[in-house]
């Protein structure tokens, strides 16, 4: 199976997780100076990323749902500002897979499977597994192992992502043996030594942002729990990230002496994105009703109520999910979640007038907001405004180039505004984000064919297929 393939990846990007590591308590952080960048600069570590994202966007299901990505993009910045990365510019992926896992790649990479969400009870719990992942980025453990392996030639390394690829393409979880002896002549106890920090220093960091110093504890109970019930198949995560007693011990004992006063576990936000795929992961629509309906009984709480809304809109019951999601609304008129929402539910309905006025008052209140404008740009092609639609899209793509999802929106909409020459430009850059050079050049030359007489736009097609015929001929020795 392909993700599972993924994630046995994620083992050789992040290393493993165990507790027999022997240095002391104190938070300290290692000196990272000139004989880690002479291993794998900071440069080639982008550019290591830069092809595992591909090979991830190409291979991997992603969930493709602004609001959940707005989120968590939001928090993942919130807490890098507490933690010791210098570059935070991050490559968030949501991948499609409801079992507990994440991970971090170089050149800020970070993963987050929709079942970490699933599998933790409140933020503070979710967000000690990014602080984790966080510090595998700033502590630089890619670029510290190949220092530490006796092959510190980067030339390895790159056989290293080469074999990733060819693993993730193949679906053949062998592929992984051609890989260099950086991974085979692994050391493990050093491994340990960096999960170990990872811990030390999410840790520090989650604290740092305001959040409950027992969270970290509690997300690995939850873990352990799991890894009890799982039998002679861990969860993917547990396989990745083995726990033992002592790790659950040291959080908690780190967390003993640390107040827990004016800290937070949990938002209201975090517990709405929770409800949300909770519903998008239930298979059946008409169940998910069946599901929030039992739970208001017990615990008739926002989330729940928010499920109940998003359940019953599935299932086309617009009447009564509107009517519940105004109560959410007049509960909470200033969130943004709620009130995107009901935008999207009011455009499922087909009230595309009613869901037109209330996305335009939101976006005075927050400008170019990400979901917002996404949701904005479809109910315009729903009414047929095409060019005003484009337009937004590009506008988002100034922020946000490298996102393959916005590139496919924006040739979806050129496509139905017979802007075919822009449909074909945008599906080619959607391509080469995935790495498929043969079939962005191949939309290039159909967009060529039409603009004989612009020479402008010629001039830039043809540049574009000049510069994509070198890659490929470099990638066959030409």
């Amino acid at each position: 199976m392909l993700f599972k393939i993924f994630i046995t990846i994620s083992i050789f990007i992040t290393g493993f997780i165990s507790s027999d590591d022997t240095s002391s308590n104190d938070i300290k952080l290692p000196v990272l100076g000139d004989r880690v960048s002479g291993a794998v600069s900071a440069a080639q570590e982008k550019a290591i990323g830069e092809m595992f994202l591909k090979q991830v966007y190409s291979q991997a299901p992603l969930i493709s749902d602004p609001i959940i990505f707005d989120y968590t993009e939001h928090l993942i910045y919130r807490l890098s500002e507490y933690s010791q990365v210098e570059d935070r510019y991050f490559s968030i992926l949501l991948i499609d897979d409801d079992s507990l896992n994440a991970f971090a790649a170089p050149g800020g990479v970070i993963g987050i499977n929709g079942g970490l969400f699933l599998n933790s009870d409140n933020e503070g719990q979710f967000s000690s597994v990014l602080a984790h992942e966080l510090a595998h980025l700033s502590q630089r453990h890619f670029a510290r192992n190949v220092l530490k392996s006796q092959d510190t030639n980067l030339a390895s390394t790159l056989v290293l992502v080469s074999s990733i690829a060819i693993a993730l393409i193949s679906n053949n979880p062998n592929a992984m043996a051609v890989g260099p002896a950086i991974l085979q002549s692994q050391n493990l106890r050093y491994s340990r030594l960096f999960e170990k920090e990872a811990d030390r220093v999410g840790f520090m960091n989650l604290v740092n942002a305001g959040y409950d110093p027992k969270s970290m504890g509690e997300m690995f109970e939850n873990m352990n729990s799991m890894r009890r019930l799982s039998g002679d198949l861990p969860p993917e995560f547990l396989l990745t990230h083995p726990l033992s007693s002592s790790r659950i011990s040291d959080a908690f004992n780190a967390a003993e002496n640390i107040s827990s006063e004016n800290t937070k576990k949990d938002t209201l936000e975090f517990a709405l994105m929770k409800s949300r795929l909770e519903v998008y992961y239930e298979n059946i629509p008409s169940n998910a009703i069946r599901i929030f309906n039992a739970r208001i009984q017990s615990n008739p709480s926002d989330a729940n109520y928010y499920g109940l809304a998003l359940s019953h809109s599935n299932n086309n019951n617009y009447s009564e999910s509107i009517k519940l999601i105004n109560q959410l609304v007049a509960k909470y008129p200033k969130n943004l979640v709620l009130n995107n929402t009901k935008v999207d539910i009011l455009e499922a309905a087909g009230k595309y007038n009613d869901a037109l006025n209330l996305v335009n008052k939101l976006l005075d209140i927050s400008p170019r907001n990400y979901p917002l404008s996404i949701s904005k740009s479809k109910i315009l092609l729903r009414i047929g405004k095409k060019f005003e639609a484009e337009e937004i899209i590009r506008d988002q793509l100034i922020r946000k180039n490298r996102d393959p999802e916005l590139w496919l929106l924006l040739s979806e909409i050129q496509r139905a505004g017979q802007n075919i020459v822009g449909y074909h430009q945008s599906r080619a850059e959607y391509f080469l984000l995935l790495g498929q050079n043969e079939k962005a050049l191949n939309q290039l030359e159909f967009a060529l064919q039409l603009t004989q007489n612009n020479f402008q736009v010629s001039e830039r097609i043809m540049t574009k297929i000049v510069d994509i015929k070198k890659v490929l001929n470099a990638s066959r020795g030409l």
